[in-house]
């Protein structure tokens, strides 16, 4: 099996070491260079990466990212896309070399981020990597992967190579903001970039065309309940005093998500409403298998749930189920001191 990783790169020298390094045991390494201005191509050769140099305008990810995959050696099994600010961990080409035969586009797992604890934050099943033919990127941003038409039919499988997003802090977004715009303007009937562009105008605090362009994103009526539900979820967090009902919405858009039940036990924490808390808190915890998708948020998964439950059945006089949720709470947070000291005041209430 011949294993290729390429990416697109733009003033990265910060990351190219590391980059390249992850993604050593690669048949071939191919990066494009979309105009450095700093050190990239020089550092990136210096590593033994074949890299290219072009430039797009208008600038779109998608002529990117094909011009990039075109400079892939033809006799290449399976590509990995590897943007610049991730990371290949090992054990990734064992895992690609154990995919059963005829699989063209491989999943596998993308840790997006990860919690101030270090373990895993935001995680989901990803499928950036596909066979060396029959795909091509489609979308000037937010790009995707597609199967090319006449290329015959996909088969996706499970993969165990996992990809590490570790991204600069200090990378400024607005070039996104500016392309999402453009793109809803082109394709206003897109729900895709009606989605996007709403959550960037809500990171960008612009929660007023927030607001209007994910209430116009939910009129189109997409597919993606998963996606619907969080944006529902995007409007509760801009918007105080309809945050309930926009909360109770994205719980019936997808009750099959802890998402947006843990969001919704959180609002009756600060509102100090006990039952409703507990009701919430129980019915996320409910939902016990995590898919692996965008939309899996890691603090639904984590202690939130438990400890809203305990909190809750403490001020409802429930005492064997404070304990046991707080006891929950602190196993998924070791080293939680408020979750330790809460669960020591379940107890010692008990005790009393």
């Amino acid at each position: 099996m011949k294993l290729a990783v390429y990416a697109i790169a733009k003033n990265e020298e910060k990351h190219v070491a590391r980059w390249a390094a992850s993604c050593a045991d690669a048949d071939y390494r191919v990066i494009l260079d979309t105009g450095s201005t700093d050190r990239t191509v020089a550092l990136a050769r210096e590593h033994g990466v074949n890299v290219h140099e072009a430039t797009f305008s208008p600038w779109r990810f998608d002529d990117a990212r094909n011009a990039a995959l075109e400079l892939v050696p033809a006799d290449a099994d399976y590509c990995v896309t590897l943007d610049m600010d991730e990371v290949l961990l090992p054990g990734w080409r064992e895992a690609f070399e154990a995919l059963p035969p005829g699989v063209t586009r491989p999943r596998f797992t993308y840790v997006y981020s990860r919690n101030a604890d270090g373990t895993d934050g935001l995680t989901y099943g990803a499928h950036a990597t596909h066979h060396r033919h029959g795909y091509r990127w489609e979308g000037a941003i937010h790009e995707s992967v597609v199967r090319i038409p006449g290329a015959g039919p996909e088969v996706q499988g499970w993969c165990d190579a996992v990809i590490e997003h570790m991204p600069d802090p200090e990378k400024s977004r607005a070039l996104y903001l500016t392309m999402l715009r453009d793109a809803a303007d082109a394709q206003p009937l897109n729900p895709r970039h009606a989605f996007y562009l709403g959550r960037e105008l809500m990171i960008h605090g612009e929660h007023d065309e927030a607001t209007a362009e994910l209430t116009r994103y939910l009129a189109m009526m997409s597919p993606h309940t998963a996606e619907r539900s969080t944006a529902m979820r995007y409007l509760a967090a801009m918007d105080e005093e309809g945050r309930e009902a926009h909360l109770l919405r994205a719980c019936a858009e997808a009750p099959e998500r802890r998402e947006p039940w843990a969001d919704l036990a959180y609002h009756h924490y600060i509102r100090e409403a006990w039952a409703e808390c507990y009701a919430a808190a129980t019915r996320a915890l409910t939902i016990t298998e995590r898919p692996l998708g965008w939309f899996c948020e890691a603090e639904a998964w984590g202690a939130l749930p438990h400890d809203l439950a305990a909190l809750s059945a403490h001020h409802l006089g429930m005492p064997a189920a404070a304990i046991q949720h707080g006891e929950a709470a602190l196993e998924l947070a070791t080293g939680d001191e408020r979750l330790a000291r809460n669960l020591t005041f379940y107890r010692e209430e008990v005790a009393a």
